[in-house]
């Protein structure tokens, strides 16, 4: 039986555009080196010469999608190890390095154009935390999430990935929606619903969408 679509509004909490706290309980094995590596991810991100306003604030873009994939992750599994926060905050680094319009306007090229972008970060956030102190295999471990290696059979990277989903659907999908035929937006839905835990999917049903997306989710659920 497909979920019933229930779209009630959502009240942001005070602050939610701004970096959730560390919950006390976590306690990285280097409060120093892992808050150094968190604010060169920062700063490489704040680069990012294209603006999205939020909250009445212009903000690098990457930047912005960096702290809405942490908070989203955080929500999602506030016991996040430390390997995983860090994943989180440099999942896109750097991104408009490599724009879509490099790539041929095919279908092959959008496949090839994603794959090298998760080289291309994996690669930069290795260096960083590299710089910042980290050993090899923390390294391998980000760059491992990263990649999404092993989805979806490790946990943590299925709270990834289900964090990536919901902040498309949260800030990304009416952009969409609004410059893609509606098969393609359904089929995007879709997608990204098939990929979604059942939490994840529980999160996305709260959300507050306009009329225009709301139609398009219930369409997609439907199939």
């Amino acid at each position: 039986m497909r979920p019933r679509l229930r779209l009630p509004s959502l009240k942001r909490p005070a602050g939610f555009w701004k970096i959730q706290r560390v919950p006390e309980n976590f306690q990285p094995r280097d409060r120093e080196k892992f808050d150094a590596t968190l604010r060169r991810f920062d700063e490489e991100n704040s680069r990012d010469p294209n603006r999205e306003t939020a909250g009445g604030i212009s903000q690098p873009r990457e930047m912005l999608y960096a702290q809405r994939l942490t908070n989203w992750v955080l929500r999602l599994c506030p016991n996040a190890g430390e390997e995983l926060r860090l994943a989180a905050r440099c999942q896109h680094i750097c991104r408009w390095e490599s724009p879509r319009e490099n790539y041929p306007m095919t279908r092959a090229g959008y496949l090839k154009w994603r794959a090298d972008l998760k080289k291309f970060h994996a690669q930069k956030a290795g260096e960083i935390l590299r710089e910042t102190g980290y050993d090899d295999e923390t390294i391998r471990r980000v760059q491992d999430l990263n990649l999404k290696k092993n989805f979806p059979n490790d946990p943590e990277t299925r709270t990834l990935e289900d964090a990536l989903c919901l902040v498309f659907l949260e800030f990304q999908l009416a952009d969409l929606a609004a410059k893609t035929a509606d098969d393609k937006t359904i089929n995007a839905l879709q997608k990204s619903w098939q990929k979604m835990t059942e939490a994840a999917r529980a999160e996305a049903l709260k959300l507050n969408y306009g009329e225009r997306e709301k139609t398009l989710l219930q369409r997609a659920l439907k199939g």
